[in-house]
């Protein structure tokens, strides 16, 4: 199990970015989280098998048709320092 704290920058906001990522990482197999920044970014954190979170990080650097992805950088953090277990992929406010 690998765990990581992301950030998208671009035309992320206002286009179904968060959607996008939560049915992204219902197709990968992944837990955690995505939310709106004020900044205009969108963050969140995921777990999952390697594999798959590789998967959905690819998926996501790409975005729904609307959006414009400039950057997604990701930091490793470890799974039982990062608080709750996820059983699903939410989408936060």
């Amino acid at each position: 199990m690998v765990a990581f704290r992301f950030r998208v920058t671009g035309r992320v906001q206002g286009v179904g970015f968060r959607w996008f990522t939560r049915a992204a990482a219902d197709r990968a197999g992944v837990v955690g989280w995505v939310a709106n920044e004020p900044d205009g970014s969108v963050t969140g954190e995921v777990r999952g098998e390697s594999h798959a979170v590789e998967r959905f990080l690819t998926e996501i650097q790409r975005g729904p048709a609307a959006s414009a992805v400039t950057e997604v950088v990701r930091q490793t953090i470890a799974s039982s320092s990062a608080g709750t277990e996820f059983t699903m992929f939410e989408i936060r406010r």
